[in-house]
């Protein structure tokens, strides 16, 4: 009698020799600043930056989010496949911070390349991208990467953290060629600085992969959650940029070359 060994089918697997599980914050449907057109978003809960301006402190606290298995996850996107790929869209792991979790995500990631079809894209802050493995990468077709100020005081009041590891995780992208698109938050009194603005712009257009800036302007949306978490949201006072201001922080990108929306 011979015996037939099968082999683990995903990195994760092979790397845990077990269902790769992760904690979920939820998942949905979107189309708009996730990735080319409709997306299925998976948000995971944990995140080591807290953000002033952040519309999702309910995914701060991985324990927070509900234990969720890889399969639970690619049988919920296998649903919206045809509608997902009719739109030209793809896959969008986001969070939360998904390389808090890079097993589970690069499980995600590769299920939802190789096994859906899918485009995929990354939504993170770089702060973790020392975590994101080559491999990850090779199953990112883009990467989301929010540079939440140029000023490294700014990016340490925004978001409690420093600014180093994702400028050094945006010139890795570089190296490796891997399609990018920034995202930068745009709050007066705190990162509209016309120095940060230009800043950004310099060193995002200086790295050759980026292929688009969404200017985002900042809002208060979230406000609610951090009033229900009992937490302090210092930017109520805080304007929403004018239309003129957004306009003004894209043409800087624009100058450089970049094409900002």
């Amino acid at each position: 009698m011979t015996s037939l060994t099968i082999g683990p089918a995903t990195p994760a697997a092979a790397a845990t020799h077990r269902p790769s599980e992760g904690s979920v914050h939820s998942w949905d449907l979107s189309t708009g600043v996730d990735g080319p057109g409709t997306r299925f978003v998976t948000f995971l809960s944990g995140c080591p930056l807290t953000c002033l301006y952040c519309h999702n402190p309910d995914t701060w606290k991985m324990r927070n989010g509900k234990r969720t298995s890889a399969d639970d996850v690619i049988a919920e996107a296998r649903k919206y496949v045809r509608f997902i790929a009719a739109s030209g869209g793809g896959a969008t792991l986001s969070g939360g911070e998904p390389l808090l979790q890079p097993v589970f995500t690069g499980e995600l990631l590769h299920r939802m390349k190789h096994e859906l079809g899918l485009h995929t894209a990354l939504d993170t802050s770089g702060f973790l991208g020392v975590r994101a493995t080559d491999a990850l990468l090779r199953d990112t077709d883009l990467v989301l990467l929010d540079i939440k100020s140029w000023d490294p005081d700014t990016y340490k009041k925004v978001t409690g953290r420093p600014l180093r590891p994702t400028l050094d995780f945006a010139r890795r992208l570089a190296d490796l060629g891997q399609e990018v698109h920034v995202r930068f938050v745009l709050v007066p009194g705190l990162t509209d600085d016309p120095a940060n603005v230009e800043g950004v712009a310099a060193f995002a257009a200086g790295l050759g992969n980026v292929s688009r800036v969404d200017v985002l302007p900042f809002h208060k949306l979230g406000e609610a959650k951090w009033q229900a978490l009992a937490k302090p949201f210092t930017l109520h006072d805080t304007p929403s940029p004018t239309p003129e201001q957004v306009a003004d922080a894209r043409e800087v990108f624009l100058s450089h070359g970049l094409h900002a929306v």
